[in-house]
C-alpha cells in the first residue's frame, strides 16, 4: 500500500507539542519559543509533511493568502514592467498545489502606510515586498514577521536579492572589451538600494578600466531612460556606450539614440539589466544583465509557507550577461 500522507497531529507528536502548537510553529506566529520552533520545523523536515491549505480554508471558512505589496504609483506602471510579472510568476508558482491564494496590493508611496497597517491585520501567511521604502518596510516587520523584501531595503528586513553590483560590472567589462572608451550610465530612483548597487558596480569597474564615469538620474521607466540619454549625449556628443539600470529605461535610451541619428550598436551600444521578455522584443535585441527574478521569489515565499524566514533570513543569486545585437562588435 502507498505510504500516507503525514498530517499535522504526526509533527506534533514528532516534536513533543500540541497540536495548536505546531500550527502556530509552522505559520510562523510569534507566540512560539525559537526551541519549539526548531523541534516543530524540524519534525517537519524529516516527515517530508505539507500543509493542506484547502482542507484548512475549508474547516475555517477562510482562505488562507500570501500579500504581494507593490509601491508604485500608477497601475499603468505596474501592467508595462515585465519585471512585476515575473515576480507574480514567481510567486504563483510557490503557490502551485498550496490551496494557497495571491492578494495583490499596488499603492502609491503616499498611501503604502495605510495598505500595510490592513495587511498586518488580515492574519495572512506571509507578505512578500517590493519597492517598499525603508522606513515602511522596518515598522512593517516589527509588527508583522513573516515578511520578506525583494532587494535590501533595510538591513533588519529579511530580504532576497540579486548580485547587482556585480551585474553592472558585467556590463562594464563587456562594453570595455569591445573598445568601447565613452561609457555612460543611466541610474534608477535614488531610494531604491537596487539602484544604487548598480550604480556602484559601475563606478568600480569603470575605475579598474581606467575609464571616466559619467552618469544620469533615471526612474526605472522607458520615459526616464529617453530624457536622460538626450542629456548624455548633450554632455557628450561621442558617447559611444550606455549602461541603463533596467531594461525599460534601456528601450527608452535606444529611442532616443534612434532620434537623433544614432544607430545602436555602430555609434553607441546599449546594456540593460533584468533580461525581461522586453530585451529579445527591442529593436536590436537588446544585452541585458539577467537576475533570476521568478526564482528569487519562488524560494523566498516557499520559506514564507514553511516557517522559515526569521530575522537575520537573506538569499543570493548571481547574475549574468546576456549578449545580443545592441552592443556586438561592429
Amino acid at each position: 500500500m502507498p505510504r500516507s500522507r503525514p498530517t499535522l497531529i504526526d509533527v506534533a507528536r514528532a516534536a513533543g507539542v500540541s497540536r495548536s502548537t505546531a500550527s502556530r510553529a509552522i505559520n510562523g506566529q510569534p507566540s512560539v519559543a525559537p526551541d519549539v520552533r526548531a523541534r516543530v520545523l524540524q519534525a517537519v523536515a524529516a516527515l517530508g509533511y505539507h500543509p493542506d491549505s484547502a482542507a484548512r480554508a475549508l474547516a475555517s471558512g477562510r482562505v488562507d493568502v500570501i500579500d504581494l505589496v507593490v509601491v508604485e504609483q500608477d497601475l499603468a506602471t505596474f501592467g508595462a514592467n515585465p519585471f512585476y510579472g515575473r515576480v507574480t510568476a514567481g510567486l504563483l508558482a510557490a503557490l502551485d498545489g498550496t490551496g494557497v491564494q495571491m492578494r495583490l496590493h499596488v499603492t502609491p508611496a503616499r498611501t503604502a502606510s495605510r495598505v500595510l497597517d490592513d495587511v498586518a491585520q488580515s492574519g495572512s501567511l506571509g507578505t512578500l515586498l517590493v519597492n517598499v521604502p525603508a522606513a515602511l518596510a522596518r515598522r512593517f516587520h516589527r509588527r508583522y514577521r513573516r515578511v520578506v523584501s525583494l532587494g535590501r531595503f533595510a538591513p533588519t528586513v529579511p530580504y532576497s536579492e540579486s548580485d547587482n553590483a556585480r551585474g553592472a560590472a558585467l556590463a562594464v567589462r563587456h562594453l570595455a572589451s569591445a573598445g568601447r572608451r565613452t561609457i555612460a550610465f543611466i541610474d534608477g530612483p535614488p531610494w531604491n538600494p537596487c539602484a544604487g548597487q548598480r550604480h556602484a558596480g559601475y563606478l568600480g569597474t569603470m575605475a579598474e578600466a581606467g575609464l571616466r564615469p559619467m552618469w544620469t538620474h533615471g526612474n526605472f521607466r522607458r520615459q526616464g531612460g529617453y530624457d536622460g540619454t538626450l542629456r548624455l549625449l548633450q554632455q557628450r556628443p561621442d558617447l559611444d556606450a550606455i549602461v541603463a539600470a533596467c531594461d525599460m529605461t534601456a528601450t527608452g535610451a535606444i529611442q532616443a539614440l534612434v532620434a537623433t541619428g544614432r544607430r545602436v550598436p555602430d555609434d553607441v551600444a546599449v546594456v540593460g539589466f533584468d533580461d525581461s521578455v522586453l530585451a529579445a522584443l527591442t529593436t536590436p535585441p537588446l544585452t541585458s544583465v539577467r537576475q533570476p527574478v521568478e526564482e528569487m521569489t519562488t524560494l523566498a515565499v516557499r520559506d514564507l509557507l514553511q516557517g522559515r524566514v526569521h530575522d537575520g533570513w537573506h538569499q543570493s543569486f548571481p547574475t549574468s550577461l546576456t549578449v545580443r545585437a545592441s552592443s556586438r562588435p561592429t
